[in-house]
């Protein structure tokens, strides 16, 4: 206990503090103060003063009892054999002796056994006036694992009861006797400490518990003994029919139990196991509340020929059976429990993740990734003064200090990482080898151009091979005598101005095909626009020449307005007159087409790994996806693994245009494959690669991008913001101009050409007359180019993809407003004009220092005006010493915003102090001056 002082002792027992320092006086304590601290020997030695002086000389009690309770287990006997619960409570009673008696009695007396059994009478023992144990009958029955060797119980000292003659009394040695023997006596004071019993309590467990080890070797020296026997028996030959004595317990003769001879006579059996049982039960806390004990006695009497009693042995006895049957279940599970022991052990070390941070990544994913919760994170991103949310994304840096600061090591990961490991192994040079030209035919579709295609289909298709080409693949090649030619069919033009968007330069040569009979058409001039656009040469078939009314020169007098001139005329475009229905010209189309990729001088690698473009992708049933490829470099072959934009997969089958499987194909070759895991676009790059892992994180990177891309699209050009997007590095306003007659559209394009000086000029990507189609917006598109639409209008699929696309689309009808927009577009490419104003000096005249403002300057304006907050120069004798800013502007110590020339005021320049008499101040002003054309 915490020591008190006296006033508080006082206080607690209600009394004074001078009359509990008198107390404490008499009582021998040195005591004299109430703030001096009384410990807990002070007030045991106050209270035995205090006792001794009223007249209580024995200062303990001099009986102290103790209670305990125990449930067990027994099986009842006969053909039920039911287990029921025995309740036995013990109680000792510990009586102070005189001093001369030296040691003290304990009495032991069984309070009562409860069971579910049927009230059978029970055995009650008067004590005598000198304190005697009282033990009820007790039976406990016997292990079944012990009863081939049963042990003989130990016969405890009896101490009969000469008051009752006709009532067996069973009577243990007193308890104090043992616990006299283990402890030395103890004043009268520390006897009855609970501590010193509970002690004594713990050496008697200890000695039954070395009895029972005792008992539990000489049970399995026995059975041992047994089994020997048994085993002997077994190999001898059966010759007695009668059966094997039993083997003796290691104890000796079973002798009988104590009190037995006091209830029964000296020849009788003792009564059987079951009826012992049924006496087990007996109803004695019903008999004391009535008081009837001899009638109780008589009734059990009657039930059965005799009572035997337990003594405290037996019961204890009963009660290590049942702890020895606990222990050998325990002792039966570390082996179990060892055997189904996990091998996983924890680590004895924090694991240290190496952490990949990307450009970007949420909290969640960095708890991930260093696999701990997200509250950790957060609660660290806390201590750098951020507050975010699980699904916030953080910032390299930011993640760097949140890994570092966890106890973690960190690895930079660019996003564009796993393209430019890609970009680089598609890089390689290898062995560039000659390879044949991709030729793609385009004109308008009553000009014959399916016609021409089928011809050379079906003329230059080796013998056997029936069928020839598959139009759904889009793409073949022939073989001439000058070499194979392959063709790329793409109708609508959608494929190859998907391929143009991308920057995909897949064609080697345009075959622009144009009717004899019909002349140059509004297809026509788009197909000679794209050509233009990818910068890819141009020849033409003017087809149809079979007809009467042919006129091959009206078409090159056409195209010749559209600046595609024939050899003959001076050009350098190659003219062939072919005729679908009868061949003519067809080996001479062949032969124009082999000579222009002679002098394109075409090369391949193909000891590179296989790369090329999509020409159209498709989903058949039974196949899966189906896209058809062009191999520009390397060899493709079945079972590599091929990316092909933002999906991939491996070659499960490789066909060409005739649809037989093949096994591989070089540069130049279209090829249809299957196994990819979805459709790639039309124009998309492929490329084979390493493994399925490169392939899968190339991919997701791509699908991610283009989410981006999504979310941000890319508007198209706009006047308003093409200063922005045009002064960085590009000079060129493109533009599309379409007009409802061709003399508009002339003069206006005449217009245009003639805007511009050194730094800007406008580009007319096309102009054609009719409406605005989806095709003109396309090529806007690609080409960057606003359209101007004069007295037309766009069709209804061009107004979505403007919509969609946001490309800048204007309408006029007067061709000045035409022209005034393109000049404010090209005046706000052109960088401003800076230019200087000078608006007022002033001369210094005295200076004087300021806690403030620093060094002030004393002037008199001598020119123009001053105006506060404006730049400045100080100049000493003409010469430019200091450039900055008028900080203070102040006449008669008040601020003004100006001050007019002959006055005076007072000047404070910021960051400046190194003003001296006769200097000047010359304040000026910097204007932007926007140039025009």
């Amino acid at each position: 206990m915490a020591e008190v002082t006296v006033a508080e002792l006082a206080k607690s027992v209600n009394v004074s503090v001078e009359h509990l320092l008198v107390q404490m006086k008499e009582a021998g304590l040195a005591h004299q103060k109430a703030e001096q601290f009384v410990s807990d020997e002070d007030k045991q030695t106050l209270l035995s003063h205090l006792r001794s002086s009223h007249g209580e000389e024995a200062d303990s009690p001099t009986r102290i009892t103790l209670k305990r309770r125990t449930i067990t287990k027994l099986k009842t006997g006969g053909a039920a054999r039911r287990t029921v619960n025995v309740e036995i409570r013990k109680k000792r009673t510990y009586v102070k002796r005189d001093d001369d008696g030296g040691a003290e009695a304990v009495v032991e007396e069984g309070e009562g056994i409860e069971q579910e059994l049927p009230a059978q009478g029970a055995a009650v023992v008067e004590p005598q006036p000198e304190v005697v144990p009282v033990t009820e009958q007790v039976v406990a029955e016997p292990d079944e694992h012990e009863t081939a060797a049963p042990q003989e119980p130990q016969v405890e000292p009896v101490v009969q009861a000469p008051a009752l003659e006709a009532t067996p009394l069973a009577a243990e040695v007193p308890v104090a006797a043992s616990v006299a023997t283990e402890a030395p006596r103890r004043d009268d004071k520390r006897m009855i400490d609970p501590e010193l019993l509970r002690q004594a309590a713990q050496a008697r467990r200890r000695e039954k518990e070395a009895e029972e080890l005792a008992r539990k070797a000489e049970l399995a020296r026995a059975k041992k003994q047994k089994e020997e026997e048994e085993a002997r028996k077994r190999a001898e030959p059966p010759a007695r029919p009668e059966a094997a004595p039993r083997p003796a317990a290691p104890g000796g003769p079973r002798s009988p139990r104590p009190g037995a001879g006091a209830g029964a006579a000296p020849g009788a059996k003792p009564p059987a196991r079951g009826a012992r049982r049924r006496d087990e039960g007996g109803d004695e806390d019903k008999a004391r509340k009535k008081g009837a004990k001899t009638d109780t006695w008589e009734r059990g009497a009657a039930l059965r020929p005799t009572t035997i009693p337990m003594s405290e042995s037996e019961f204890e006895a009963a009660e290590a059976a049942a702890l020895r049957r606990e222990r050998k279940n325990r002792e039966l599970k570390p082996a179990h429990a060892e055997h189904l022991k996990h091998g996983f052990e924890l680590p004895t070390d924090k694991m240290v993740y190496e952490v990949a941070l990307p450009e970007s990544i949420t909290v969640g994913e960095l708890a991930q990734k260093m696999s701990v919760k997200a509250s950790a994170v957060i609660k660290e991103l806390m201590k750098l003064g951020i507050m975010a949310t699980i699904n916030q994304p953080l910032d390299q840096d930011t993640a760097t200090l949140v890994v570092e600061g966890m106890g973690h090591t960190v690895r930079l990961v660019r996003e564009d990482a796993v393209e430019g490991e890609l970009e680089r192994v598609s890089e390689s040079e290898g062995t560039p080898e000659p390879r044949a030209p991709v030729v793609t035919v385009m004109g308008h579709v009553d000009h014959g151009k399916t016609s021409l295609l089928d011809y050379i289909r079906t003329t230059r298709v080796a013998s056997g091979e029936a069928g020839g080409i598959t139009q759904h693949i889009g793409a073949y090649h022939v073989e001439t005598g000058h070499g194979m030619v392959t063709f790329l069919d793409t109708p609508g033009h959608a494929a190859f101005t998907a391929m143009r968007a991308r920057g995909a330069q897949s064609t080697d040569i345009v075959v622009l095909v144009v009717a004899a009979d019909d002349g140059v058409m509004p297809q026509t001039e788009e197909a000679i626009q794209h050509a233009r656009a990818a910068n890819v040469p141009l020849v033409v078939a003017i087809n149809k020449m079979d007809k009467a009314s042919a006129d091959p020169e009206r078409v090159k007098s056409e195209l010749s307005q559209r600046g595609v001139i024939s050899e003959k005329w001076g050009g350098d475009t190659q003219f062939a007159e072919v005729s679908a229905h009868t061949g003519q010209g067809i080996d001479q189309l062949l032969d124009a087409i082999l000579l222009q990729a002679e002098v394109l001088e075409l090369k391949a690698p193909r000891d590179v790994p296989a790369q090329g473009i999509v020409v159209e992708a498709r989903l058949d049933k039974g196949r899966g996806s189906v896209a058809s490829l062009l191999v520009q470099r390397g060899v493709l072959k079945t079972g590599q693994i091929v990316l092909a934009g933002t999906h991939f997969g491996r070659v499960r089958a490789m066909l060409d245009e005739n649809g037989k499987p093949i096994g591989d194909a070089g540069p130049s070759i279209p090829v249809e494959i299957l196994g990819l895991d979805g459709t790639p676009d039309a124009g998309d790059t492929f490329t084979v690669v390493d493994n399925e892992r490169q392939a899968r994180e190339v991919a997701a990177y791509r699908e991610l991008k283009r989410r981006q891309s999504k979310l941000a699209h890319r508007q198209g050009p706009r006047l308003d913001t093409m200063f922005s997007e045009m002064g960085k590095e590009a000079t060129t306003l493109n533009v599309m101009v379409k007009a409802d007659v061709r003399g508009s559209l002339e003069a206006i394009q005449s217009a245009l050409l003639g805007l511009g000086n050194d730094e800007v000029r406008v580009n007319v990507v096309a102009g054609s007359v009719g409406g605005i189609t989806e095709t003109d917006v396309n090529l806007a598109i690609t080409t960057g180019a606003v359209i101007f639409g004069f007295n037309v209008r766009a069709d209804n699929a061009a107004r979505r993809l403007v919509e969609n696309e946001g490309v800048d689309l204007r309408y006029y009808s007067v061709i000045y407003d035409l022209i005034d927009d393109v000049k404010a577009a090209l005046s706000g490419m052109l960088k401003p004009e800076l230019r200087e104003e000078i608006l007022g000096v002033a001369e210094v005249r005295d200076t004087f220092s300021s806690p403030k403002f620093g060094t002030i300057a004393g002037c008199m304006v001598i020119e123009g005006t001053l105006h506060r907050h404006k730049r400045i120069r100080v100049l000493r004798a003409d010469v430019v010493i200091f450039e900055g800013e008028l900080e203070s502007l102040r006449r008669f110590k008040e601020d003004v915003a100006e001050v007019r020339n002959g006055f005076e005021c007072g000047i404070g320049v910021r960051n400046y102090n190194d003003v001296r008499v006769g200097d000047k101040i010359e304040v000026y002003s910097v204007r932007e001056i926007a140039r025009t054309l």
